[in-house]
């Protein structure tokens, strides 16, 4: 029973991020307009690049939450191994080296330790996704290959 309320709110909190994800990236050009007031030299001077970054980064954000969403389903169902969530981890490499790609553009227009951090972050959640995307497979190959044998 335990369990099953850590996935519970697992599936809440995934909720919560990609739905309100949806909301920032939506209003991010009044926002980063809003945060500009407060850090004038940095964002007003470099609105477009930094709108085109977050805004990137943003959707591709939006997008790894879903495919863990997607993937929480089959823990509710009680079905993990399945090729579908191969599938999702190997999306999630693609989306999280795009996000670690667009700020390693942004480092030529806004050149800061937070977005070197970034880049490092995302990269390694790529590597992290494409492992347990191959542990997943093998796992999916074993499983139906002890499914035929029964």
């Amino acid at each position: 029973m335990r369990n099953e309320k850590i996935v519970r709110a697992t599936k809440l909190i995934l909720d919560f991020m990609f739905y309100s994800g949806i909301v920032v990236v939506v209003t991010l050009p009044w926002t980063l307009k809003l945060a500009g007031r407060y850090y004038e030299a940095v964002i007003l001077e470099q609105y477009v690049p930094m709108l085109l970054t977050l805004a990137v980064s943003g959707i591709f954000g939006i997008l790894i939450v879903g495919q863990l969403r997607k993937m929480m389903r089959t823990v509710v169902n009680g079905s993990c191994f399945v090729y579908a969530n191969v599938k999702s981890l190997r999306l999630m490499t693609g989306f999280s080296l795009c996000i670690s790609a667009a700020f390693l553009v942004e480092m030529f227009f806004v050149p800061t330790i937070a977005t070197v951090v970034i880049v490092v972050i995302f990269f390694v959640a790529a590597l992290f996704s494409q492992v347990l995307s191959q542990v997943f497979d093998e796992a999916v190959r074993y499983k139906e290959e002890n499914d035929l044998t029964i």
